[in-house]
């Protein structure tokens, strides 16, 4: 009934304890179905969903408290040989076979090539899914840092949900047809010994938190609430967590709606092309921070070409961090005489115009390796 697909019945039976074929099916058996044709896609079926006679919809009240799985995490894959597409293709689409609540879109990256959006409920679920590629399936591949979608309020009075860095609106359209932009927000409850109070408070904090409540169940144990936004919970806050309190500490967490919210759009350039496989939504009091690892990280991976290569990291239309890779140069002053003024200075301008002629026609030669081991940080 979610589907509201139609389909025909070839088999009904019961789990006796293998399947046994019956007429029908009464109340509190635990049964099967065969449909003949079966279902075109895998995604048709729907944990807890409600099968019918057709003509009956308006009878019977599907199973009360079926909600459809709502991913909150999501992260872009992408193999690491091309070659390899389809067979982490097959790999993905049986892992998902038997666990409906993650969600497939194809997508492509001028710099990765073809790949995939990946929705999950959370980070350890994410985290889990990628472990199992790489054990179970021998897979290779880049995954990118885990993002949370972001809401955006339109003056027209729309709502629209963004759950792609490349989607999220830029330049006029943001000033004059966005009237509020919120991200999403968790109740996280802490457990932890009272010696590791402050240090837990500071993390917190630092993460924009806002505090619920503190109590004491025992002596020596602390209940902790806050309001967190969710995008700093997927981003490592619980293995800090762990850090600050050896360990010691337990973390829950529950939606706690959307607020709003001072966010941004982050991106890499490289020489004023925008790398889209490196681009954030993030708060506007992380980009500069953020922005200056990001250029420092990654000159340390691009090779040095035959031109200049600018690296900068663009908060919307402010650029929050710059570093400059210094081209391979040659001497071409080594067989001047000192005194010969007029002759250098004429070398070293047909220098520079022809450094100028290669940057305008140049394209920055990335390896694939440099975004693996750029985005595994």
């Amino acid at each position: 009934m979610a589907t509201k697909n139609k389909y025909y019945v070839g088999e009904v039976g019961i789990m006796y304890p293998d399947q046994t074929p019956q007429t029908m099916l009464r109340a509190g058996q635990v049964g099967y179905l065969f449909f003949n044709p079966g279902m075109r896609h895998s995604h048709e079926a729907k944990v807890g969903d409600t099968y019918t006679t057709v003509g009956s919809e308006k009878h019977v009240h599907p199973l009360p408290g079926f909600e459809e799985p709502k991913p909150m995490v999501f992260v872009a894959a992408y193999p690491v040989d091309q070659s390899d597409f389809g067979h982490l293709e097959d790999s993905i689409n049986r892992i998902v076979l038997n666990d409906r609540s993650v969600t497939l879109q194809k997508e492509s990256s001028q710099a990765l090539g073809l790949g995939w959006r990946m929705g999950f409920l959370g980070s350890l679920h994410c985290s889990v899914f990628q472990d199992r590629l790489r054990q179970e399936h021998g897979a290779r591949l880049i995954i990118t840092p885990p993002t949370v979608p972001c809401r955006v309020i339109w003056r027209d009075g729309r709502e629209e949900e963004i759950w792609n860095p490349n989607q999220f609106p830029e330049g006029e359209v943001m000033h004059n047809k966005i009237a509020e932009l919120q991200e999403p927000y968790v109740l996280a409850t802490i457990t932890l010994p009272e010696e590791y109070l402050g240090k837990v408070l500071e993390l917190c904090e630092s993460n924009r938190g806002d505090q619920v409540s503190l109590q004491f169940f025992t002596a020596t144990q602390v209940i902790l609430k806050y309001e967190l936004p969710l995008a700093l919970l997927v981003d490592d806050f619980f293995g800090k967590l762990k850090g600050f309190t050896k360990g010691y500490a337990t973390l829950d967490y529950e939606d706690a709606g959307w607020r709003k919210s001072s966010i941004v759009k982050l991106q890499l350039m490289v020489n004023k092309v925008p790398v889209d496989a490196v681009a954030r939504i993030v708060h506007t009091t992380q980009a500069e921070r953020l922005g200056r690892r990001w250029v420092t990280k990654f000159k340390e991976l691009v090779d040095r070409q035959m031109f200049e290569v600018v690296l900068q990291a663009v908060a919307g239309k402010r650029i929050v961090a710059r570093e400059t890779i210094k081209p391979f140069r040659k001497d071409v002053l080594a067989k001047l005489h000192a005194s010969d003024v007029s002759r250098r200075r004429k070398l070293l301008e047909r220098q520079k115009e022809g450094r100028k002629k290669l940057k305008a026609v140049g394209n920055v030669v990335i390896e694939h390796k440099a975004f693996q081991e750029f985005l595994s940080q």
